[in-house]
């Protein structure tokens, strides 16, 4: 049996189509649905159940003989989030208890870890995982500061060696991701997805100005990873359970807003209209101008397929799914 926390978000219904595509068929899916539209996301889906996360625990105890793998996606991944003991709860609280329970059944757990980790990206964006590497990050919003908090916890655990750990365990610390079944994320859905409406409507993409001499207006730099990558490092995570540990996960190239402008009119076949706009005052202090994942360390530990380019990425994401209305779901 395969747990996916999250498993009708963006993410993990994209891992759960993988899963099923591949012929697991004991798919398990904890989520909350609420009033959105994201049960359209595994509404192609064959699942074994899905658990509500108040039960979760429940259900894990009585099935804890058949559980081979957790995948845990499920967090609070809104960047702007204002209730932060919502966020502790659910990205500290329930990450900390799905460890400990893997650990003391001797089962893998492997979980979304963030990008959002590295906060301005000054300290570099190496995925160390020991106590004193990870000490020296500071996120700038609080659902990177949960995400890292986690990260710290097993960095520690795993130093004192007081606790069980899990049979395997993989952190994954995705750059920005992009992709089909993203719709319902609203202000938090990629650049790509809030621009392909505006270009089918013959409108111009805006991007914002630089503040910075070194970046030209749209110059500033992302590492844009499609969400098929992601979920093939996760399946290549659970066919290799002797790898463990924290990972970037990104193409390893940053790439920026401007070329991601020409991809998304170049796959909609429309003309290129740009205009650039003033960053608000707010953000230009903690307004990331550069991100890139360094991939050596997955590689190391024997992850060897390509990613996917960003013009490659975006013309799939575009012509295969988001012109399809009224079946752009995997």
């Amino acid at each position: 049996m395969i747990i996916v926390t999250g498993g009708t978000g963006f993410i993990g219904s994209n891992l759960v189509a993988a899963l099923e595509e591949q012929g697991h068929e004991d798919i398990v899916v904890c989520d909350t649905l609420g009033m959105e539209d994201k049960w359209r996301n595994i509404a192609k889906r064959e699942l074994r159940d899905l658990v509500h996360p108040d039960r979760l625990f429940d259900y894990l105890d009585a099935h804890a003989d058949e559980i081979d793998v957790i995948f845990h996606m499920g967090a609070i991944s809104s960047t702007t989030e204002q209730d932060i003991d919502l966020v502790v709860e659910t990205n500290i609280v329930l990450s900390r208890r799905l460890w400990n329970w893997c650990g003391r059944h001797n089962k893998r757990l492997i979980y979304a870890s963030s990008a959002a980790t590295y906060g301005d990206g000054d300290q570099g964006f190496d995925d160390f995982e020991s106590v004193n590497e990870l000490s020296i990050l500071r996120p700038l919003n609080a659902y990177g500061w949960s995400k890292h908090v986690f990260d710290r916890r097993i960095a520690r655990e795993l130093k004192n060696k007081k606790k069980a750990v899990p049979k395997q365990w993989a952190g994954l610390k995705f750059f920005n991701v992009y992709g089909p079944n993203e719709y319902h994320k609203g202000e938090q859905m990629s650049v790509i997805c809030k621009l392909y409406p505006q270009v089918m409507a013959g409108a111009a993409a805006k991007l914002f100005k630089s503040h910075k001499d070194e970046y030209e207006d749209g110059g500033q730099l992302r590492d844009f990873v499609y969400v098929k990558d992601c979920v093939a490092v996760m399946i290549w995570l659970y066919e290799n359970e002797n790898v463990s540990g924290l990972f970037n996960i990104g193409t390893g190239k940053a790439r920026s807003f401007k070329d991601l402008a020409l991809s998304t009119f170049a796959a909609a076949d429309k003309e290129l209209k740009i205009n650039f706009i003033d960053m608000p005052e707010f953000l230009r202090e903690k307004y990331q101008y550069f991100t890139e994942a360094k991939m050596d360390k997955l590689r190391a530990a024997g992850y060897d397929k390509p990613f996917t380019d960003l013009e490659e990425g975006v013309r799939d994401y575009v012509q295969n799914y988001m012109v399809r209305e009224d079946d752009k779901y995997l």
